[in-house]
């Protein structure tokens, strides 16, 4: 790891943040963006690391972030996208259902991995090695308990694309998978939705988990640090479940 560098997106949410702090401790040279803010500043200082601001649904920002990062610290070998979200939206009915909310989200889960791609996969495979992760969601497998449409339409899509770029990057040396979080308490959203479910409703879903407890930040970033890795060079186009077990 002490050769790479790493690209990890979405850090001021946990999860974000959990792998770009264990990519760092394992050697990898890790610069973090976010979209632009006092809340990246913070995650950055916090986690002691080089920071690059940028919306990743939009193209245009994304080649910023591309040309500032390629001129600071060179092209990165890794690519962990954990930026998206419910973009602080709540499940609602079929017929509420708001275009701008729709759109919002998928630029947000899909846009952002696919502007990543386009941006940094050119030069990995002049170098025939990369690692490409998207972070997903059991909402990307099944539907999801947030209720939000958009949010489970984008997963599965960003699943989706997961696979198609892994079976297109392969043959250059570049693998792509997926991490598909189960119940994590990671930042402000997931705390709103665990506390709306009440003393009975979190029982029942601890209950529905075989290991009977919520998942952490870090068993997210332990699947990220062995999915960038040499050991798993034969292992891509696939959608890893961290989510102790669903019954």
């Amino acid at each position: 790891m002490t050769t790479r560098t790493a690209l990890v997106t979405g850090v001021v949410g946990g999860i974000g943040a959990a792998i770009a702090s264990r990519l760092a401790t394992d050697g990898a040279k890790v610069i973090v963006s976010d979209l632009p803010g006092k809340a990246l500043a913070a995650a950055a200082k916090r986690l002691q690391l080089p920071m690059i601001a940028a919306d990743l649904g939009d193209p245009l920002s994304v080649r910023n972030l591309k040309d500032h990062l390629v001129a600071q610290h060179g092209n990165p070998d890794i690519i962990v996208n954990a930026a998206g979200g419910v973009c602080n939206q709540i499940g609602t009915s079929l017929e509420e259902v708001e275009p701008s909310g729709w759109k919002s989200i998928f630029a947000a889960n899909v846009d952002s991995a696919l502007h990543l791609a386009q941006s940094f996969v050119p030069a990995m495979k002049a170098n025939r090695w990369g690692r490409v992760i998207t972070i997903s969601s059991g909402a990307g497998l099944r539907p999801s308990l947030t209720g939000i449409h958009a949010y489970t339409a984008a997963k599965h899509a960003l699943v989706g694309l997961t696979k198609q770029l892994s079976l297109e990057l392969g043959r250059h040396g570049i693998t792509v998978n997926s991490i598909a979080p189960g119940f994590i308490l990671s930042n402000a959203a997931t705390e709103r939705q665990w506390q709306a479910y009440g003393p009975d409703g979190q029982a029942e879903i601890i209950n529905r988990i075989h290991t009977r407890r919520l998942g952490k930040p870090e068993d997210i970033a332990a699947a990220a640090a062995f999915l960038t890795s040499e050991e798993a060079s034969w292992i891509t186009g696939q959608i890893l479940s961290v989510d102790g077990g669903i019954a």
